[in-house]
This record gives C-alpha cells, sequence and structure tokens, in this order.
C-alpha cells in the first residue's frame, strides 16, 4: 500500500511538470490517495491476511499428517548373551572335544571286539554327557558326518581326528553371534495421521477462522471509513476557507474603494476626517482578515497533504477550491435500518464475534467427546531383529491402527470452556443489541442534524440575497450623498456575514452528509481493487 502511495505521488508530480508544479485534485483523487498512504488501513489489510492464513491453517487439518523421523544413538557397550565364562568355554570348545575324543579312541583300542556301532554310541553318550558338548553337538552338522565316516570305518585302523582347530572355530563363531554389535544404532519412520472424527471440532474451527477473517474484513471497513470522512473534513475545510478567503478579499476591496470615495469627500469638505479614519481602519481590519484568511488556507493545506501522502509542502489546489459558495452534496433516499445494520461495519463485527464464541463453545464441548484418528507407519532400523538380529537395512515393517481417545475426568475443564466460550457469545448479542440501539439513535440525529444543515442553508442564501440588495441600495444613497457612512459600513459588514454564514451552512451540509454516510454505512471499500 506505502508503494502505491508513492507511485500514485510521483504520477501526479509528472503530470504537474515538476514538483512546484501545482497539482489540481479532486475530491474523489485525495480519497483514493489517502486510502493508499494510510497505515492505519496499511495494518487493517495486514490483519486481514494473517486471518486468511489462520483460515489455511486450520483448512489443513482435514489433510492427514504425515511426518518422517530418523534416529541416531551410540552406546558405549555391546549387548552380550552369555557370560564371560561361557564365552571363554565356547571359544575351547575344540580342545574338550578332542579330549573326549582322543579318551573314546582309547577306550575303542582296548575292546577290539566291540562293533562301530557300538563304538558310535558311546562316543555320542559320552559328548552328550557333557553340556558345552551336548550344545555343540546339536547346533553343528559337522558331527553328523564325522559318526558316519565312523560306522563305516575299521576300528583298529581308526585315529582319533584333529577337530580342535574346526571346532573351536565354530566355537568363536557362536560366541559371536551371542555378543550383539548395538554401538551405532539408527532407525527411521515414516508416520501418517488421519482423523476421523473429533467432535467435529476440525469443522468449528474452519468455520471460526472464516469467521475471524471477515471479522478483520469488518475491521478494515470501519477505518476505511473513518478515513474518508477524515479527507472529506480537510478537503471542505479547504474549500471553505478558499471561500471565504475570496470573499475578504472582495470586502477589502470594498473597503478600499469607499476609502478612496471617503477621501474625495473630505477634500471636497462635505465630510470630515473622522469619517475617513473609520474607513480606515475598517480597510486595515480587512487587510488583516485576508491575511489570516490565507495563513489557514496554507495550514488547512498542509493538513490534506498529510493525510494523502503528499509532502507538507507541496502546491495544490481543490477542483471546488474557486467556488465562491460551497457546493450541495449529493444525497440518495433514506435507508431502511435493517439495510444499514447489514452495511455498518460495527454491527457486523458484533455479529460476527458472536458467531466466532458461539463456535468455540462448539470447539470445548468438542473436547468432550471420544476422538478415533487412524495411524499408519513404517519402520526401518540398523540393526534389525526381521531375520535374526544384523548390521543390516535388509526389511522393514509397516503397521496400521486406529486410535480411539475417550476423556473421562479433567477437573471440568471442558466442561468449564464450554460455559464460558456460551456466555461471551451471549454477551456479544447483548451489545450487538446495544449497538443497533445506537445505531439507530445516531442515524435518527444525522438525519435531523441534515434537514437542519439544508434548513440553515436556505435561510443563509435568503440573507445574502437581502444582504447584497442592501449593501446595493446603501452604496447607491453614498454615492448620491443621502446615506451615510456608517450605514454603508454596516450593510457591507452584514453582506461580509451573510456570506460567511452561507459558506459555513454549505460546509456544515457537506460535513454532515459525510457523516450520514457513514453511520449509514454507505462508505465501503471495492475490496477487488484495493488489493491490486
Amino acid at each position: 500500500m506505502k508503494k502505491s502511495c508513492y507511485i500514485l505521488t510521483i504520477g501526479l508530480l509528472l503530470l504537474g511538470g515538476s514538483a512546484a508544479a501545482q497539482q489540481v485534485l479532486s475530491l474523489e483523487d485525495c480519497h483514493r490517495m489517502a486510502v493508499r498512504c494510510s497505515r492505519e488501513l496499511e495494518q487493517a489489510q495486514t490483519a486481514i491476511d494473517m486471518a486468511g492464513y489462520d483460515r489455511k491453517v486450520a483448512l489443513a487439518n482435514y489433510f492427514p499428517n504425515i511426518s518422517a523421523t530418523g534416529t541416531y544413538q551410540y552406546n558405549s557397550r555391546n549387548i552380550s548373551l552369555v557370560s564371560d565364562e561361557q564365552s571363554a568355554a565356547l571359544q575351547s570348545a575344540g580342545d574338550r572335544v578332542q579330549g573326549v575324543l582322543d579318551q573314546a579312541y582309547a577306550d575303542a583300542a582296548a575292546q577290539l571286539g566291540q562293533s562301530a556301532q557300538a563304538m558310535r554310541d558311546k562316543m555320542e553318550e559320552a559328548i552328550k554327557n557333557d553340556p558345552l558338548m551336548a550344545l555343540e553337538y546339536s547346533l553343528s552338522p559337522m558331527w553328523k558326518g564325522f559318526f558316519g565316516v565312523l560306522e563305516q570305518a575299521d576300528l583298529d585302523q581308526l585315529k582319533a581326528p584333529d577337530v580342535a582347530t574346526p571346532v573351536n572355530a565354530i566355537g568363536r563363531e557362536i560366541d559371536d553371534a551371542l555378543h550383539l554389535d548395538n554401538h551405532h544404532l539408527l532407525g527411521a519412520a515414516v508416520s501418517l495421521q488421519q482423523p476421523v472424527f473429533v467432535g467435529g471440532k476440525i469443522v468449528y474451527s474452519n468455520q471460526m477462522a472464516a469467521l475471524a477473517e471477515q471479522l478483520e474484513e469488518a475491521r478494515f471497513d470501519q477505518a476505511y471509513a473513518d478515513v474518508i470522512v477524515d479527507v472529506d473534513e480537510a478537503y471542505w475545510q479547504i474549500v471553505s476557507i478558499a471561500a471565504k478567503k475570496k470573499l475578504a478579499d472582495a470586502y477589502s476591496d470594498l473597503l478600499h474603494v469607499l476609502e478612496g470615495n471617503v477621501q474625495k469627500a473630505v477634500a471636497a469638505g462635505v465630510m470630515t476626517e473622522s469619517d475617513a479614519l473609520q474607513v480606515k481602519v475598517k480597510a486595515n481590519e480587512a487587510d488583516m482578515l485576508k491575511t489570516k484568511a490565507g495563513n489557514g488556507l496554507t495550514l488547512a493545506k498542509m493538513l490534506l497533504c498529510k493525510r494523502i501522502g503528499l509532502p507538507l509542502d507541496s502546491v495544490i489546489t481543490l477542483v471546488d477550491e474557486n467556488a465562491d459558495l460551497v457546493p450541495l452534496p449529493g444525497t440518495g433516499a433514506g435507508k431502511d435500518m435493517e439495510a444499514v445494520f447489514a452495511d455498518r461495519p460495527e454491527t457486523r463485527s458484533l455479529e460476527l464475534a458472536s458467531q466466532i464464541y458461539d463456535r468455540k463453545a462448539k470447539i470445548a464441548r468438542a473436547d468432550m467427546m471420544p476422538k478415533v484418528v487412524l495411524t499408519a507407519n513404517y519402520l526401518i532400523s540398523n540393526p534389525n531383529l526381521y531375520n535374526g538380529y544384523s548390521n543390516s537395512w535388509n526389511g522393514g515393517m509397516f503397521n496400521v491402527g486406529v486410535l480411539v481417545s475417550v476423556p473421562l475426568f479433567h477437573g471440568m475443564e471442558a466442561t468449564n470452556k464450554y460455559r464460558k466460550a456460551k456466555a461471551e457469545a451471549t454477551l456479544y448479542e447483548s451489545k450487538m443489541q446495544d449497538a443497533r440501539e445506537l445505531i439507530t439513535l445516531q442515524v435518527a440525529q444525522e438525519r435531523k442534524l441534515l434537514g437542519e444543515s439544508r434548513e440553515r442553508l436556505d435561510s443563509s442564501e435568503a440573507n445574502l440575497e437581502a444582504a447584497e440588495e442592501n449593501l446595493r441600495m446603501a452604496t447607491v444613497g453614498f454615492d448620491a450623498g443621502v446615506v451615510t457612512t456608517d450605514t454603508v459600513l454596516a450593510a457591507q459588514a452584514a453582506w461580509l456575514q451573510a456570506h460567511s454564514e452561507c459558506i459555513d451552512a454549505g460546509t456544515e451540509l457537506q460535513l454532515t452528509a459525510a457523516r450520514l454516510r457513514r453511520s449509514e454505512g454507505d462508505i465501503a471499500p471495492n475490496r477487488n481493487n484495493q488489493r491490486n
């Protein structure tokens, strides 16, 4: 909005030819420039944009919440599923097996008549009697091959084989498998949550966000109307002062003409110096009045420049500034009060606030209802347990489920929130009824003031006609020598007063019409153009 203000100002300066060139502005031009340059409207528009973002945030609650999570953890120690003694026994299992085999071969040599099958049974029994050897026998397929060979061998030609080395290797392998490598833990997950039923909380939140955006728009409309009326006051004040300045110039000219005539009469001996001094004093007062009017016009233009975003020393001229009298405002037919209530931003703001707190009460009620949420997750980790215990990313898993949450008791918190929100909604409904009554009174008062302003303008115009005729007759009589100086001065003063009252009546009529338009809600922005 501020950038548009600068662009509009530069454009007007270029049209004028230079920065010091005179700019001719209409009331509509002043309105447009003030709207573009108003900080209050800029802030109100920002509030609308913020409310729009809140509405979009509320809309996002209809969609699933999808998130990805990754984790890393370092552990100083590994997990061992066996004790240190059992680990040492596994690593030396081959040596113990070798001792059992040597003893078995010695026993077999002592009993040459024993069959190979009997010797195999004896060896198996000896192995199974040792707990660690039994574990090795159940885990390693080597023994089946070994006993198969032993069954077909000639005992007196057999010697105990060297199994210590391979069995020790198998033991170390089993021991390593029982020591889990968990120094570095990595994990990742993708989660999805989709609300299915939350007591209508999402629906009411979206409605409340939309109403809040409309509330900010109503506040913008109210600020817009204030800016327009402020510009109208500054504009018509300039027109009024400019008309009075022209009036002061004309009054001064009349007195200076009269002063010259009196001086001639004094020189001719038909008037005294007292008459000349009397006219001179009035002429000096008229000159001072011209000076005050000029200074007042300069200050009034500076005020308007401030409100429309121009430098204070800008040289501007208003379209209606050269008029002798303030033009009449255009007024439409009176509006029905229901239409006034619908158009007034204050009543719309209160009505929207009441609806917002009604939705807030429903949201508080939703906190007392069950909530159903659909969940889905995909998990992967390293190490993982899906195929033994392995330090790899091989395979993950997914799960789906339904989460149901039923509030039972929390110190009546939700109930009290609901009651508070209902009370607030009732409060704003009451405020809205008070506002409707005040607006009705305000509109009636402004309409009455408008009627009075019109009557005052008609009366001042009639007085002006009489004052002009009186001045004409006094001037003719003075020229004929049958009217005194006092009579002419009084006629001129009456003429000045009648003109001044007519200008004031026209200005008051314009300002009253502007205030009536605001009170009836007729001052509203074109929101499409406003956002461009």
